[in-house]
């Protein structure tokens, strides 16, 4: 209703009386009505992640740096210039990119790999900037704990 308000309010120099004032605003109403369902049936509610991602909003900012770079690199990780030269680390980053199902996987390759901007991979698959934001921190930190567990498996002299 005050979405409705607000409308009317900024749009009054717009209404031409050809309808009751009455009309005028139900028409409004029934915009925000379906504005507001079409908003949220594009706005997925993610079940907790079982690898202990509860949503914690303070987790993104204390593991990624504003450029979306780690704040501290993975444990595992001493020097990861050299680790994308060595096969075995590459085998395991791309089954670890293999396993992001979903959404979030889809998303995780649409910004990575094919390098689109955030507001294209939104609009492409409907998405509100906050859900791609959550997609895509929960696609890193899935990545993040496979790429850890299969590289210490395979290579345990780094750990």
């Amino acid at each position: 209703m005050q979405n409705t308000l607000i409308a009317a309010l900024q749009s009054v120099a717009n209404f031409r009386g050809e309808a009751a004032p009455v009309t005028w605003l139900i028409g409004i109403l029934k915009r925000q009505i379906i504005d507001h369902h079409r908003r949220t049936a594009r706005e997925v509610s993610l079940p907790v992640a079982a690898d202990g991602d509860d949503g914690n909003p303070d987790l993104l900012e204390r593991l990624f740096a504003q450029d979306g770079h780690w704040v501290t690199k993975p444990a595992v990780w001493e020097d990861p210039e050299q680790s994308l030269h060595q096969e075995a680390f590459l085998s395991v980053l791309e089954q670890c990119l293999q396993g992001l199902a979903g959404q979030s996987g889809r998303v995780f390759a649409m910004r990575e790999i094919l390098e689109l901007e955030p507001t294209e991979i939104c609009k492409d698959l409907g998405l509100t900037q906050s859900n791609y934001w959550v997609l895509m921190h929960r696609a890193r930190l899935r990545l993040r704990n496979c790429v850890e567990r299969g590289w210490i498996t395979v290579n345990p002299a780094n750990h």
